[in-house]
């Protein structure tokens, strides 16, 4: 069984990856109006004319702000979670391990965040 610091790195590592391999941010959500009629919710990346689409969500729905399908919710949320987010999230659960093995290395209790090691079981997917 891995230790708390171990769990930890792990989800550290894996979230910075993911980080990594996406799109730099920041990420924005973006409601969409589609040639076709209806709307859709995005996710946006990018300023002015530089910006690029980076996920969308489609609601299949002619009403602006359809809010039994969610789309901009969840939209909003993975702007909000975007790659700046996930790098400074893997460098908090780092910190964390090694705050931990510190504590075990004094000879003291270690101290794990209850928060961080939650967030690292849900990344490693044990929870």
């Amino acid at each position: 069984m891995p230790t708390p610091a171990e769990e930890l790195r792990a989800a550290a590592q894996k979230l910075r990856e993911h980080a990594q391999d996406a799109t730099p941010g920041p990420w924005r959500q973006h409601d969409t109006h589609l040639d076709l009629g209806g709307h859709t919710a995005t996710v946006l990346s990018g300023k002015g004319n530089e910006t690029e689409l980076r996920a969308w969500l489609p609601t299949m729905s002619h009403e602006p702000w359809d809010e039994t399908r969610n789309a901009w919710a969840n939209a909003s949320y993975i702007a909000l979670m975007g790659p700046d987010v996930g790098a400074d999230l893997a460098q908090w659960l780092d910190d964390t391990a090694d705050l931990h093995e510190a504590f075990e290395r004094g000879g003291l209790p270690p101290v794990t965040s209850a928060a961080a090691l939650a967030v690292a079981r849900a990344l490693n997917g044990d929870r």
